[in-house]
């Protein structure tokens, strides 16, 4: 899929900045429409069917995370949240909900081009690594050609990105690696900038799966731990 045959949906109730992504996108080649709120966010990913949507937090008639829960229950598909609360709270909410990955106002559009590609990277990212089935590490089990997930024979639904970085750790059980390696190896980054964006997205992964599955090296990084 070209970038010209990529649909984006821009949800954002500031004209200004709504008008600012939408040039930007538009001009690095992607189609592109807006919404300005809550319910018409929600209709026009329904009629448009885009293929990542860029979502403001905090939006008229309901935010950007009821948005989230409404779009994703419909169809599953790429979010990246726009937020001016660079609270750890509200981000851990919004990759609850289904977003993939999350931009904090203000940002760069350079940056911001960068992160949508790169979360767009990971959802058309074929299937690899997956070996003659399902890896089992205890009661977890990932098979990485479906990119499906059970835990307890209970099947965990996981964003693109959350599965990718479960899929890492997975491929490197036991050893501990570092958030500029996470970064590098999921996110595709080449610095340490966003190591917030590892730390969100281990708590996200922690709360679907369960605390003790992935173990916090203070100062150095993460390790899936082996299967007892």
């Amino acid at each position: 899929m070209t970038e010209n045959e990529t649909r984006v949906l821009i949800v954002e109730d500031e004209p200004t900045i709504a008008r600012a992504v939408a040039d930007r996108l538009a001009a690095e080649g992607f189609a592109v429409e807006v919404a300005a709120d809550g319910p018409a966010a929600v209709e026009r990913a329904r009629a448009y069917e885009p293929h990542i949507v860029v979502l403001d937090v905090m939006l008229p008639g309901f935010d950007g995370l009821e948005v989230c829960r409404r779009v994703q229950a419909e169809r599953p598909v790429p979010v990246l949240m726009l937020t001016a609360r660079d609270d750890e709270t509200d981000l851990l909410v919004g990759l609850g909900v289904g977003a993939d990955d999350y931009v904090t106002k203000p940002f760069s559009m350079r940056e911001l081009v960068a992160r949508l590609r790169a979360v767009l990277r990971r959802v058309e990212r074929p299937a690899m690594d997956g070996g003659d089935g399902p890896v089992r590490v205890g009661d977890l089990e990932v098979d990485q050609r479906a990119r499906r997930v059970r835990r307890d024979g209970r099947e965990v639904h996981l964003t693109p990105t959350e599965f990718d970085l479960l899929a890492c750790l997975l491929r490197n059980r036991g050893a501990v690696l570092t958030r500029a390696v996470l970064l590098e190896q999921v996110w595709d980054w080449a610095d340490a900038s966003g190591t917030r964006v590892v730390d969100s997205h281990v708590k996200a992964l922690r709360r679907k799966l369960g605390q003790e599955l992935i173990r916090t090296v203070h100062g150095v990084g993460y390790s899936l731990e082996a299967a007892p």
